[in-house]
């Protein structure tokens, strides 16, 4: 069993077929679904319920209430260790990091999950798990 992250746009994507990057995460959970544990946090929903339509959305909430997904909890007292790396890599004005990235980035280190499913590719090759690797992007 590999556990992987799902970042927001890999999560819109797998309920909008218009989505450049369906087909890819489609077919990734055909062929390795059963293999692939899948974690989230809720900044994570919250953004990619925003790209969705209705319907889409309502999918989407449907699938991860159907516990398809670990949406993994955090408390506020947490945002404490996300703030130091949104400060680290937010590099104006060329990029910033969000909350959604900051908390799995968070996660990442809170449950050693090295892989990731993400369609922000340069973001997530520049940041680093708390041991300096970098993550497995899938």
């Amino acid at each position: 069993m590999t556990l992987a992250l799902i970042d927001a746009g890999p999560l819109a994507a797998l309920f909008d077929p218009r989505s450049l990057a369906h087909r890819h995460y489609m077919d990734l959970l055909a062929r390795n679904g059963a293999r692939l544990r899948l974690h989230t946090t809720w900044p994570c929903v919250v953004e990619a319920a925003h790209f969705l339509s209705a319907p889409k959305r309502w999918a989407m909430l449907q699938w991860l209430g159907e516990c398809a997904v670990t949406v993994y909890p955090f408390d506020q007292a947490d945002l404490l260790a996300m703030l130091p790396l949104m400060e680290r890599y937010t590099e104006p004005p060329r990029t910033d990091m969000d909350l959604a990235d900051a908390s799995l980035l968070w996660v990442a280190g809170q449950a050693s999950i090295r892989s990731v499913l993400t369609i922000d590719v340069r973001d997530f090759y520049r940041y680093r798990l708390p041991n300096g690797a970098a993550f497995d992007i899938l």
